[in-house]
């Protein structure tokens, strides 16, 4: 088999088609979280704690003074804690973390149901077990 061939084969399987989905629909939810997060969650969290922009706080620990935003520290070459940033992917995590927890859940749901419904059919008796049934039905007959 010609390695070509070999690529083929590993790239047209089921599995790698499905992680390749599951990336790239990962990522663009990654997105919506990420926008979700710092567009329209830290706004007003920002606002009920005084006007804070959770993106802006920062420590600098080396630069000239106050600095507008992460951003500007680094154009000015300042060194900065980005605190706030941080603390937007942190609740970024926590929200893909719990997407993903009730997706699974749902998925180990379904699955334990399609278990069950499997269990339920009984299995057909063996080959041998029919054939031995059918010639003690045919002696029963041919002896009565």
């Amino acid at each position: 088999m010609s390695i070509l061939s070999e690529f083929r084969e590993f790239a047209v399987k089921g599995n790698v088609v499905d992680m390749a989905v599951g990336i790239i629909i990962g990522g663009a939810f990654g997105t919506i979280v990420n926008s979700l997060v710092n567009d329209i969650l830290m706004p007003p969290i920002g606002l009920i704690l005084g006007g804070v922009d959770f993106s802006s706080i920062m420590t600098v620990l080396k630069g000239d003074g106050p600095y507008p935003s992460p951003e500007a520290a680094k154009a000015a070459g300042a060194v900065t804690i980005n605190w706030g940033l941080f603390i937007n992917s942190l609740i970024s995590f926590l929200i893909v973390a719990w997407a993903l927890f009730l997706v699974i859940k749902v998925i180990n749901r379904m699955k334990a149901q399609f278990e069950a419904k499997k269990e339920e059919v009984p299995a057909a008796p063996p080959r041998q077990e029919v054939l031995l049934e059918e010639i003690r039905d045919l002696l029963a007959k041919r002896q009565s």
